[in-house]
């Protein structure tokens, strides 16, 4: 059997450190603020300095890679031999997924020898991150990259994300909700309840009043569709939020005894459209 490598892109908000451990390779997403020309990469700043800048009113927008750079990642290790897996984030929300699956038709060409393949997880955030993590399982347990690749193919609409906002002022500049709305909602201290689809898209499901309750429905979703803690890690991502995080944490732990897996940070492609106070969930249930 020959030996695989498994790469994602930084959507997937795990940190560097923590990929290098799974030996994940992540192509780095870029950012600018608007008014600036600096295009930085999604590890140039800090999630608490990038935060603080939206805070203080600036406006981020992502891009994603072009498929020369996912290319140029990839074509290192099938030099050296290995075969490559890129799990992907979803092509609901960027072009970033079809760029590494572009990289991957080149090089098939290039290396017809070798096996390069591309997933498009249709999921985000931390969400993304399980999936790996759980491929990553898959490839320790001496599965093929065929079988690591269908694995997440058939467990990927299982995968359910539940995020929440704590102000709707960066829903607004993204255009996901009018100024109108955004403007009664905070004055309400209304609270969206969103998840990401079938689709790979990220939409509103609910609304509910308080911050605390919003955090709550998260929870409550894991019993709405049956999360599966037996059998599967649950992970949290924050944006600049890490007592709500806790808060969660604790509220899941009360509900089901099972300790979350993992918490981590909101990185800068969602976090640029849901700014700071981001709080999501992600664990496998019968579906989404």
């Amino acid at each position: 059997m020959s030996n695989f490598k498994i790469f994602t892109d930084s959507a997937a908000d795990i940190s560097p450190e923590i990929l290098a451990s799974w030996d994940v390779c992540a192509i780095a997403l870029n950012f600018r603020f608007v008014g600036n020309d600096i295009l930085y990469s999604d590890n140039d700043m800090s999630s608490a300095d990038f935060y603080a800048e939206m805070r203080a009113g600036k406006v981020a927008k992502t891009s994603a890679v072009n498929s020369e750079s996912f290319a140029a990642a990839f074509e290192q290790e099938l030099k050296a031999g290995n075969d490559v897996l890129y799990i992907g984030f979803s092509s609901g929300l960027s072009n970033t997924y079809n760029a590494g699956r572009l990289a991957t038709v080149a090089l098939s060409e290039s290396y017809p020898d070798r096996k390069v393949m591309a997933v498009d997880t249709l999921c985000a955030s931390a969400g993304q991150g399980l999936l790996v993590r759980l491929a990553c399982d898959q490839r320790d347990a001496g599965k093929s990259i065929e079988e690591v690749a269908a694995f997440v193919e058939g467990i990927k609409l299982r995968l359910a994300h539940w995020f929440t906002v704590d102000d709707l002022e960066y829903l607004k500049r993204g255009g996901r909700v009018s100024p109108t709305v955004a403007f009664v909602g905070n004055m309400l201290g209304i609270k969206p309840v969103m998840h990401v689809d079938n689709d790979g898209h990220l939409i509103k499901i609910d609304t509910v009043r308080g911050r605390k309750k919003s955090i709550a429905a998260l929870a409550d979703k894991m019993v709405e569709l049956e999360a599966d803690v037996e059998n599967y890690p649950i992970y949290i991502s924050h944006g600049d939020c890490m007592a709500d995080a806790e808060y969660l944490k604790k509220i899941i732990f009360d509900k089901f005894g099972k300790e979350v897996a993992l918490i981590t940070n909101v990185g800068t492609v969602i976090g640029a459209h849901s700014g700071p106070g981001t709080l999501a969930l992600f664990f496998i249930a019968k579906e989404r």
